[in-house]
């Protein structure tokens, strides 16, 4: 196992009629500025339970921000934060709403230029000062409300990127499974898809003798499998809502990453599909995983080879063998829940391809936890689900 340093300062607030505890997390004399999405919590209640807990705060409200967070639309709430001179953030949506709320944060107190640059220049430019963040979570999915991370798509430029800094992990998020009652199957089915390729960025790697690394993974993998398909089938299965929800954060809270290698190949393309063609995050990583999986079957062998055992009792067969048939139950797991796994599916054409090709190639980006996947890889990662 390598050397880690970890630390998680947010504090997570679980459970059925938590929404109302966001009162005491907040201070009394703090101008928040509330974002949201598209209006789901006013639909589903969280909206109301929310603004009768703040009666007597300082609120100002910021909607209308996309399932997959605009750099233009977060631009527009920064000027909100600055005119009105805002010095709290609460965010009140799924993970796509508190990532535009982490870019809110940071730019809004950004000086040395375009926000963009978080992103643009990641590695040189970094969040140095952001303002507070809070969380009433209702989409378990992204992990965001127990990290740092962020990832904003350019409309102008087709271009979607993530960034990250320990300064943009929410003070509090309140996590009630029963969010869970009222989303609809295709964005319970997204959240399950989520988490579990969140879990194999930082599993499917290579060994570096991590036993409780691999089995905590291992752990959320099996919880998804069991409880996702429970949701779908009952919505108001208030357990299998709790271990869905608290699994996602789990999945992307830094717990299983310390002290081993990390991917995150399959979310870099992923980003690139949704950039295009504007495929749901979920569904772009359902797509790339199973020619991640099959492309770099050799580099992966022994983890997919143990996962193949482990998750779904793989044991007999070459190792060839056993690893198209771990392949097969991940994309019959995606596909029982409700995601297709292929190109053609979601209407992308052939020269989508070889963009997304170039501009790897232009970047001179290599993936991966060995960064050993070009862009030629990547074309045929790709070519591998049409």
């Amino acid at each position: 196992m390598y050397n880690f340093e970890y630390k998680n300062p947010v504090k997570i607030i679980f459970g059925k009629e938590t929404i109302g505890k966001v009162a005491r997390e907040i201070p009394k004399d703090a101008k928040i500025l509330l974002t949201y999405g598209g209006g789901s919590i006013k639909r589903t209640g969280v909206y109301d339970q929310v603004k009768s807990a703040l009666q007597g705060f300082n609120l100002l409200e910021f909607g209308g921000i996309e399932a997959n967070p605009h750099y233009e639309t977060c631009m527009k709430a920064i000027e909100v934060v600055k005119a009105e001179e805002i010095d709290y953030l609460l965010s009140v949506g799924g993970g796509s709403v508190l990532d535009a709320t982490k870019f809110i944060a940071a730019g809004a107190l950004y000086e040395n230029g375009d926000p963009w640059d978080f992103l643009a220049k990641s590695g040189k430019v970094n969040v140095e000062k952001a303002l507070p963040i809070g969380a009433v979570l209702t989409l378990p999915a992204t992990g965001s409300e127990m990290n740092g991370n962020s990832v904003i798509t350019k409309v102008a430029t087709q271009e979607k990127k993530p960034f990250g800094s320990p300064l943009l992990m929410p003070q509090f998020s309140i996590l009630d499974p029963e969010c869970v009652f009222t989303l609809p199957n295709k964005q319970v089915a997204n959240g399950v898809v989520d988490a579990f390729v969140h879990v194999f960025e930082q599993y499917l790697t290579f060994n570096v003798n991590s036993p409780l690394q691999d089995r905590w993974a291992e752990g959320v993998l099996l919880t998804l499998i069991e409880e996702g398909p429970k949701v779908l089938a009952n919505r108001k299965d208030y357990q299998a809502a709790a271990n869905f929800m608290w699994s996602a954060t789990m999945a992307l809270n830094g717990i299983i990453a310390v002290g081993v290698p990390q991917d995150w190949a399959t979310h870099m393309i992923g980003h690139e599909l949704t950039a295009y063609h504007g495929i749901d995050h979920a569904r772009t990583l359902a797509i790339v995983l199973p020619g991640m999986m099959h492309v770099k079957r050799h580099s992966k062998k022994d983890k997919i080879l143990q996962y193949g055992q482990r998750i779904w009792g793989i044991t007999e067969g070459s190792d060839d063998e056993k690893i198209d048939a771990a392949i097969a139950k991940t994309i019959e797991f995606f596909e029982s829940v409700g995601i297709p796994t292929k190109l053609p599916e979601y209407n992308v054409p052939v020269d989508t391809i070889a963009k997304i090709s170039s501009r790897f190639e232009k970047s001179g980006l290599k993936l991966g936890e060995k960064g050993d996947i070009d862009f030629k890889e990547v074309e045929e990662i790709l070519n591998d689900r049409l």
